[in-house]
């Protein structure tokens, strides 16, 4: 088979289009026939001490066999699923998954928008309701709220029946409004501590200085929760307030509970481009110049490729 492989710790430059043994299933193992996968910025960072290695944890494709003792899943079954950040990655036209990561793909959506979900989906979830334990009527701002996991975590907060109050730049405004913030604070042009009445969670995806004037907005015994940094410890000190950061996890009951939500209407992903498997370097190169809105996505194969 073909895989894209990082062979050095100097970004897309040492990515290289492989051709490598096709791996067979292990117990509790899935080999899925990559459709699509998709990459995230600055993820050419995180195997550097296991090179040569496959990125992108992200993906969607059909399961072409399974291992001893695998009874999540079918061979033929269509599944999207964020996989373990440990072992090889997806950006290759098959890709071992253990079988209890791999959830059915949402029905109304193809293959390229199914792989753009997981890593951003699974990071908003989290941080909202693991972590922020965010509930119906409560006020939840959102730092970023039109990038990549703040879009989700937009329409998830509007969902669980929050009030939603957005930061975003000028030309994101009407973007976060449609997403489904009730409020948005264009953060170029006024201080968000300075307009905003307390809030019950802030989910930071930025990081920077808009985290460390948050604890001016919580409410005593109000949530801080971070997918960008780590909070200083003196945010939460004397405020009586947690402040939380964390590394989302894969998590297969969570990706069918988005699954679902895409089905019907509630969830939408966003695609800034898609690039040939061979053309990973220009798709990471793309990723990390941070110029669009929404995933970059590797096409590796069609459903009958």
């Amino acid at each position: 088979m073909h895989a894209i492989r990082l062979h050095a710790a100097t970004g897309p430059q040492a990515l290289a289009y492989d051709a490598i043994p096709t791996p067979r299933p292990g117990p509790g193992e899935a080999l899925v026939r990559v459709h699509a996968a998709a990459i995230t910025r600055g993820e050419l960072d995180w195997p550097v001490d296991r090179l040569p290695a496959i990125p992108s944890y992200e993906l969607s494709g059909a399961v072409a066999e399974i291992g001893p003792g695998a009874t999540d899943v079918q061979v033929g079954d269509p599944v999207f699923a964020l996989t373990a950040f440990d072992r090889d990655g997806v950006a290759a036209e098959y890709a071992l998954v253990a079988t209890r990561l791999l959830a059915p793909r949402p029905a109304t959506l193809d293959d390229i928008e199914a792989a753009a979900i997981p890593l951003p989906a699974l990071s908003a979830w989290q941080g909202l309701f693991d972590h922020g334990h965010l509930a119906d009527g409560q006020r939840v701002l959102i730092h970023g709220a039109t990038g990549g996991v703040g879009r989700f975590a937009t329409q998830l907060a509007r969902h669980r029946g929050a009030h939603v109050i957005a930061t975003a730049s000028t030309r994101n405004v009407e973007r976060a409004r449609a997403l489904g913030a009730s409020e948005v604070i264009d953060d170029t042009a006024a201080r968000f501590e300075s307009v905003l009445e307390p809030v019950d969670l802030v989910f930071d995806t930025a990081g920077g200085d808009r985290l460390t004037r948050s604890p001016d907005v919580l409410r005593p015994g109000g949530r801080l929760v971070s997918v960008a940094e780590e909070p200083p410890p003196e945010l939460s000190a004397g405020k009586r307030i947690s402040a939380t950061y964390f590394v989302v996890e894969p998590n297969r009951a969570q990706l069918v509970e988005l699954g679902a939500l895409v089905d019907r209407g509630e969830l939408r992903p966003s695609i800034d481009a898609v690039f040939d498997l061979r053309d990973a370097r220009a798709a990471f190169e793309r990723a990390q110049s941070g110029a669009g809105a929404g995933k970059v996505v590797l096409r590796v194969a069609t459903p009958n490729g």
